[in-house]
């Protein structure tokens, strides 16, 4: 029952997770403007890790995902064409959330997808709670101060744009 009743509570995690709501302002997650956090994570080997390393050094673009959600299965060909483009001049963070996943999962699925940029666990949801996160497929941009550019959802977004005003 125990068993059951956790499996529960982690299938309704995960719905809430790819929903995603606008606040008042129209606001997704963090709020434009601010500077990005650190946030504690780890690597997919499960050594320690922080989104500050990759912070304030240069632009940065930050996906959370997971390998479940089709918005973020939808989204890669367009990361990977990006990075291919941009990958240079802007560092791109796979931030994989915990929600119904292992971090083996998600190093099998990054293995056979051939994601090419750093790929992270949040397996204890600190990455997710200090960026709030609102859904799977969250994408965030920071310029090479360390300050959010952007934030979007989904498969659909004109990340292109967002990358290419911070050359």
């Amino acid at each position: 029952m125990e068993m059951r009743r956790h499996s529960l509570s982690m299938l309704l995690a995960a719905a809430m997770i790819t929903l995603g709501t606008r606040d008042a302002r129209g606001q997704l997650g963090i709020d434009i403007g601010a500077k990005a956090p650190a946030a504690a994570v780890r690597t997919l080997d499960g050594r320690a890790a922080n989104l500050s390393q990759f912070i304030g050094r240069g632009p940065v673009l930050i996906e959370f995902w997971a390998t479940w959600c089709p918005n973020c299965r939808a989204l890669e060909p367009e990361l990977k064409r990006l990075h291919a483009k941009y990958g240079r001049r802007v560092a791109f963070v796979g931030v994989a959330v915990s929600a119904n996943q292992k971090p083996q999962v998600v190093r099998r699925y990054v293995a056979r997808h051939r994601l090419p940029w750093a790929q992270l666990f949040d397996a204890d949801g600190e990455a997710t709670g200090v960026y709030d996160v609102p859904a799977t497929s969250y994408i965030v941009i920071t310029d090479r101060s360390g300050r959010v550019v952007y934030t979007g959802i989904g498969a659909d977004q004109q990340l292109e744009a967002v990358l290419a005003s911070l050359q």
